[in-house]
């Protein structure tokens, strides 16, 4: 079964604002993503989430489960996006599929070739 998100309200919050914006923009399909996995999750009446909870500007290391390969990555708003420094926008497709999951959670990422399964290896806040 696949793990229920959770996210800070101020994290909700600015992802719903996120997502109104985006919706005519090319990265509409993953806006819609986000937004399913919105209306699913678990919102915190606090800003103050357990340390292992991946959110906006959480560093990651995730795991390819079949692959057994590792990549660290940083979730950040798409501004500040740069894939050379790890910088991945929460509306690229990888970034919707783990945000508001925590260490050890596993879930899919659906990819034009099939489903991959990653592990969250990882997460720091700091």
């Amino acid at each position: 079964m696949k793990p229920t998100p959770t996210f800070s309200s101020g994290d909700y919050k600015l992802l719903r604002e996120l997502i109104l914006k985006s919706k005519n923009e090319t990265n509409a399909k993953e806006a819609n993503l986000l937004s399913q996995e919105l209306d699913r999750a678990v919102i915190s009446k606090t800003d103050i989430l357990d340390h292992s909870i991946i959110r906006i500007n959480s560093h990651i290391t995730i795991e390819d489960v079949k692959a057994k390969k590792q990549m660290k990555i940083q979730i950040v708003l798409p501004s500040f996006a740069d894939v050379k420094e790890g910088k991945i926008s929460i509306l690229a497709p990888l970034s919707v599929a783990i945000i508001g999951f925590k260490e050890n959670d596993e879930v899919d990422w659906e990819l034009p070739a099939g489903i991959k399964t990653l592990k969250i290896i990882a997460v720091s806040n700091t």
